[in-house]
């Protein structure tokens, strides 16, 4: 099993999942033709994804998922409070998961489960082939035990490094957006991923991200840091997916 990145933070997100014969795009941020162009720098193109995951209504995340699967014909998942919102247009095949149950995409096994923020029915994801599993956790306002349960024991992570609270706390945002970003229903703050990291079970873990990073309000080497430092290793085994150049095909 492997991961990459097409882009990740507020301009637009989409992650790859792949393992044997099947490539799960998970949300679709961008426009048809950046996603093709994001995905060709992957070595991979639009007719050989195999489904689109969406964690939630959000234009960041779901701008380019209908658009994207009436092109390729490809079936899109999600759950009934993130469909209810009509996001997608049309599309031919559409599948509502329940946050709490695990299914089946093809070779990846896809469990699920309810975060903190503030969307209609928000979720992310563990995507596992059997061995090995890559927990993947964005879009969050806090780490619930229930998160920390779900993503104990993983060989991969994924976890939002948004914001470093002095950086948005001292920003040009209104006050209103300062307490949205960081309220318990926004995003995690370097601090909380690296609080977050520390509650779990990471003897297993080979590969660690930092992810959906605030282009404001953080560097990738405060978020390095804070997960370092949860880990006791060096900065420079955390890897960060870029809002722009994403990141390459990581291993699990």
């Amino acid at each position: 099993m492997r991961f990459a990145s097409l882009g990740s933070g507020s301009r637009g997100n989409a992650t790859l999942v792949e393992h044997a014969g099947t490539c799960v795009l998970l949300d679709c941020g961008f426009s048809v033709r950046e996603t093709e162009r994001r995905l060709a720098r992957l070595g991979r193109s639009g007719d050989e994804l195999s489904a689109i995951v969406v964690t939630h209504e959000h234009g960041d995340h779901i701008n380019g998922v209908g658009a994207l699967a009436r092109k390729y014909g490809l079936a899109v998942w999600a759950t009934a409070g993130t469909l209810a919102l009509d996001r997608l247009g049309k599309v031919a095949e559409v599948h509502c998961f329940n946050s709490h149950q695990a299914f089946a995409l093809g070779d990846l096994q896809v469990q699920p489960f309810p975060v903190p923020h503030d969307a209609r029915e928000p979720c992310q994801f563990v995507f596992g082939d059997g061995e090995r599993r890559l927990g993947i956790l964005t879009d969050v306002g806090c780490a619930t035990a229930h998160i920390a349960e779900q993503l104990s024991g993983c060989e991969a992570l994924m976890l939002e490094c948004n914001h470093e609270k002095s950086l948005l706390d001292n920003g040009n945002y209104p006050p209103s957006l300062k307490r949205r970003v960081g309220g318990g229903q926004g995003h995690l703050s370097n601090a909380q991923a690296e609080d977050l990291l520390r509650r779990l079970e990471t003897g297993r873990l080979k590969q660690v991200v930092a992810a959906h990073l605030s282009e404001k309000h953080n560097t990738p080497a405060l978020a390095r840091a804070a997960l370092a430092a949860a880990l006791g290793c060096e900065s420079d085994w955390v890897a960060v997916a870029d809002q722009d150049a994403g990141l390459d095909w990581r291993e699990v």
